[in-house]
């Protein structure tokens, strides 16, 4: 048990410093990004705030490469100072030595998912806001619940709250629609109801509206107006909505399932999201095929030559697992093979290859 604590505290000390150091430069490369992406009117405190909050999502994409280099790390450091040959030589096998690791890179997957992923989804929402606000002084947002979908856009000229029963798959025409215009001190100025909304280039079109004034001391039914078509100005875009819309990192995962329920409800597709779930709840298991990925390649005694030809092998093994993981990805959220195929599959093939290459190093 005493091996197994020195072994789990050996890597986690090493993952520990290995995340410090991509978090030091993924924010610098940031911090650089988002001075070059705003003008002299964003501070440099915004700018700085922006990048903290860009950049858990950056690591939470990373955290796989993360893992196989500390894995690679760690195996290294034992082989080279001879720990891996005292171990084998006090009788125990190899694998004594990956049991811990293994533990703490589960340990780590879910942590990862079930408090990292919040946090991520948390500050993209944030960070996606505010980048709104800066770019166009106002702030587009869309949400769907069991009421229908909800959208905001904001200007200089103030915010408007729109609500619609359903939409089309990418959410770009609405039915049974309303929109609320707030004025930039807050009050509301006019209603507007109609039976379709399609959005165009920078202007939302309606269709058999009806529009009621809000504005103090006016009748709203008595001045109320119809038109067959109706041009209301917009600030958002098709690729803002469906980049807010079918971005499943932005949802927590303990919110998913009724977000997905929700969009189902609604009349959309969520495939998406779907695969997004599955792939976070396996996300654990496939930390855990990287790191003995690594292991399997460096645990050979570094006097035994070729170490640089094992990392390299470790390091392109480990970028080819985690593209055929987003490959299959692709093919789920595409509908070509089921959800639970797309998820689980390539880590339990990680998983069973990385094991039957130990085995073979280690018993031939």
């Amino acid at each position: 048990m005493i091996l197994h604590f020195y072994f789990a505290r050996r890597f986690l000390r090493v993952f520990m410093g290995m995340l410090a150091i991509f978090f030091l430069f993924v924010s610098l490369l940031d911090l650089v990004d988002q001075m070059r992406r705003f003008d002299a009117s964003v501070t440099f405190g915004q700018v700085l705030q922006l990048t903290l909050l860009n950049t858990p999502q950056a690591l939470y994409q990373m955290l796989p490469l993360v893992m196989i280099l500390a894995s690679i790390a760690l195996f290294l450091s034992l082989s080279r100072s001879s720990e891996l040959v005292v171990t084998r030589a006090s009788g125990r096998s190899g694998l004594a030595a990956i049991f811990a690791p293994a533990m703490v890179a589960a340990l780590i997957g879910v942590i990862a998912v079930s408090m990292a992923n919040p946090i991520v989804a948390a500050t993209s929402k944030r960070f996606s806001d505010l980048v709104e606000r800066y770019d166009n002084g106002g702030i587009n947002v869309l949400s769907i619940g069991s009421e229908g979908l909800w959208l905001r856009q904001g200007d200089d000229m103030g915010q408007t709250v729109i609500r619609a029963a359903r939409a089309n798959p990418d959410a770009t025409t609405l039915y049974d629609v309303s929109f609320v215009a707030y004025s930039p001190e807050g009050g509301p100025m006019r209603r507007i109801e109609a039976a379709e909304a399609t959005l165009e280039a920078g202007a939302w079109v309606l269709h058999n509206a009806k529009t009621w004034p809000l504005e103090s001391g006016v009748n709203p039914e008595t001045a109320a107006t119809r038109q067959d078509e109706l041009r209301v100005p917009s600030t958002l875009t098709q690729d803002n909505i469906r980049d807010r819309f079918g971005n499943p990192s932005a949802v927590s995962i303990w919110d998913l399932p009724d977000f997905i329920r929700d969009l189902e409800q609604a009349g959309f597709s969520a495939r998406r999201h779907q695969v997004w779930l599955q792939m976070e709840l396996a996300r654990p298991l496939f930390l855990v095929a990287l790191l003995l990925v690594g292991a399997g390649f460096t645990m050979r005694h570094s006097r035994l030559g070729r170490t640089g030809i094992s990392v390299l092998a470790a390091i392109m093994l480990g970028f080819g697992l985690y593209y055929i993981r987003n490959f299959a990805q692709i093919m789920g959220e595409n509908g070509q093979i089921p959800s639970y195929l797309a998820a689980w599959v390539p880590p339990v093939a990680a998983l069973l290859l990385a094991m039957g290459l130990i085995l073979h190093m280690e018993d031939g």
